[in-house]
């Protein structure tokens, strides 16, 4: 694992070390740089697989390609020995080098061969073109941008900001997205002509022209009918088991995130099964809240001890604004998630034990966790009433304020899933907090467009479409991202077994009624809690992985809040500070939309240090 830097553009070379720099925390072992031909590769190294070897950038032996390569391959053994079986020489032990010499031999049909989280960039001194490519669900981040004839690329946006020739201006579309679904979607970014590489996708760069990703990986329809239940699983368990074992492979200590909730517990069980024959204890981390509500230690305990486990219990730091803030500082762009929190303070811990971790991230995605996954748009049927009142708001002739009321179907479900978006005059209107300039560049009619694309590929908004829909939106841009980046501050790899190939290729082959029996979502993580954990694991409601927000706001981040709103006019002069301010009046008194208050925080907070020009 790793921060990575490419640049090809001579305007970038003289602040290219200070780039790198602002990866140390993902990469704390190394750092290199590698002038080759017209671009410059940097690397910030943290070293899991081959310490020795594995440095990079890394070239080939002819020199032609060079690359810098973030992530972890699983298969890379099996790789490895097909192509020493093609003739390739190997002088090292990591899965850098067969990645690249994957590519020297397949090209970009590699990625297909890959089992693993990367994001990648490799440069051809020939032609001076640079191949970029992230994997299938956005595990690992990439960033990129094109100016001055140039092009960049990176783990985080920090080094676009320590580049001075970069232009540092807001991007309305980034903006809207963030609002609505409280972190940017891919393609946008909070930064104008920086993108994010979407899950999935690949580009190729020439210098003279311009970059288009294209996806090299697809969200696969259900093709297939459901197995036998029972059969089902047995085979999900196997998969499961063999996965985990894969993602043990390292040559530095690791141990497991264990929250008390099946995703992680399962994890833990398959990494005790796999690890049954060593001496030494499996090292699980877990987080105690005082609030009540919030804490699942005693759950994570229960597994713990079934396990014999050396297990760290990290007391919650007391929520202060100064907590807040060292967490909020360490990303590279605003994440409105609250669990960010608590999974930086519990990636803290784990670092100081061992360097890579298992979670149980991309369960509830792939498993049809979430409730909102019963929530079909044939749940909410449309009526004579509500047609009725859609045409009275089109001719202004009943309030704004009842447009929710007004909608059915996929638009009334798409409503239920943003905090702001195209609803004029309601308490979602995204236009109320934005002025009239950003609001219209920010084009609030687009806010779902992607939402609707994914699901109406996959489905009639049924429980399918949506679950996919997830995959590409909430699960990359969100979860992952908040792991990412909250392990990262602290040079941990995360690693996430449950979203191995494997894993994908059969459940999303599979309709998506496997996943939803009597008792809910996840019907086959639960049955395989039933048959491993203990009772106090599966036989509880779900429980989220967060903070009291409405309680913080009212006590100990008022101050900081306060300062927060204050300080609007002059970083965010495109905000509307009426209704902010009174949004910040509600949240006070513990009422409001605390959730939507924290986003606007949190999004204040990142400005300070990162000003964005209109």
């Amino acid at each position: 694992m790793c921060g990575i830097l490419f640049a090809s553009g001579e305007i970038f070379h003289a602040d290219f070390a200070a780039a790198l720099e602002t990866l140390k925390a993902r990469g704390p072992d190394a750092r290199e740089t590698l002038a080759h031909g017209n671009a410059l590769l940097g690397h910030a190294r943290l070293a899991v697989i081959d310490l020795a070897g594995g440095r990079q950038p890394m070239s080939t032996s002819d020199g032609r390609l060079a690359m810098v390569y973030n992530g972890e391959i699983y298969n890379f053994a099996a790789l490895r020995r097909e192509l020493e079986a093609a003739g390739h020489a190997f002088a090292t032990r990591s899965d850098s080098e067969v990645l690249l010499t994957g590519y020297r031999h397949w090209g970009e049909a590699v990625l297909h061969r890959l089992d693993g989280m990367f994001a990648c960039a490799i440069h051809d001194r020939a032609d001076g073109s640079v191949f970029l490519a992230r994997d299938r669900l956005g595990i690992k981040p990439l960033f990129w941008g094109e100016h001055a004839g140039g092009l960049v690329t990176a783990s985080t946006l920090a080094p676009f900001f320590a580049l001075q020739a970069f232009p540092k201006k807001l991007d309305a579309e980034g903006l809207r997205d963030y609002l609505a679904f409280q972190t940017p979607l891919a393609p946008h970014t909070l930064v104008r002509d920086i993108h994010t590489l979407p899950p999935g996708a690949c580009l190729r760069w020439t210098p003279g022209t311009q970059a288009t990703p294209r996806q090299w990986w697809a969200i696969p329809d259900a093709t297939e009918r459901a197995p036998e239940r029972d059969a089902l699983v047995a085979e999900t368990d196997a998969l499961l088991a063999q996965a985990v074992r894969d993602q043990l492979v390292a040559d530095v200590p690791l141990g497991a995130f264990l929250s008390g909730g099946i995703d992680s517990s399962l994890v833990v069980h398959y990494m005790a099964q796999a690890a049954s024959s060593s001496s030494a204890p499996l090292k699980t981390f877990s987080v105690r809240f005082a609030e009540a509500g919030f804490d699942e230690s005693p759950h994570a305990r229960a597994v713990a001890d079934k396990y014999a486990t050396e297990h760290h219990v990290l007391d919650a730091p007391e929520l202060t604004a100064d907590t807040l803030d060292s967490a909020l500082a360490d990303l590279d762009q605003p994440l409105a998630d609250p669990a960010y929190i608590p999974t930086w303070a519990l990636s803290r811990l784990t670092r100081q034990h061992v360097t890579v971790a298992l979670s149980g991230d991309g369960g509830d995605e792939l498993f049809g966790g979430y409730p909102r996954f019963l929530d079909g748009a044939d749940r909410y049927p449309d009526s004579l009433g509500k047609r009725v009142l859609r045409a009275l708001l089109r001719h202004g002739l009943a309030p704004a304020s009842l447009h929710r009321r007004a909608l059915a179907g996929p638009e009334l479900l798409l409503y239920r899933r943003v905090e702001l978006g195209d609803y004029p005059g309601s308490r979602k209107d995204l236009r109320r907090y934005l002025g009239p300039e950003v609001a219209r560049a920010a084009r609030p009619e687009h806010t779902l467009e992607l939402w609707r694309e994914l699901a109406a590929h996959h489905g009639d908004y049924d429980r399918g479409a949506l679950l996919r829909a997830d995959l590409w939106t909430y699960l990359s841009e969100n979860c992952l991202a908040k792991t990412d980046r909250a392990s990262m501050a602290h040079g941990l790899e995360v690693r996430v077994p449950l979203l191995a190939n494997a894993l994908q290729d059969r459940m999303l082959r599979l309709p998506a009624g496997v996943h939803f029996d009597a008792g809910g979502g996840k019907a086959l993580l639960r049955a395989l809690a039933r048959k491993h954990l203990p009772e106090a694991v599966w036989n509880r409601e779900k429980h989220g992985f967060s903070v009291p927000l409405r309680a913080n706001f009212a006590g100990a981040w008022r101050d900081w809040g306060a300062a927060q709103v204050a300080a609007a006019a002059t970083r965010a002069p495109w905000l509307a500070t009426g209704p902010l301010a009174a949004l910040w009046q509600e949240a006070q008194q513990g009422r409001g939309n605390v959730r939507l208050m924290y986003t606007f925080a949190v999004l204040l907070a990142w400005l300070e240090t990162h000003p964005l020009s209109c």
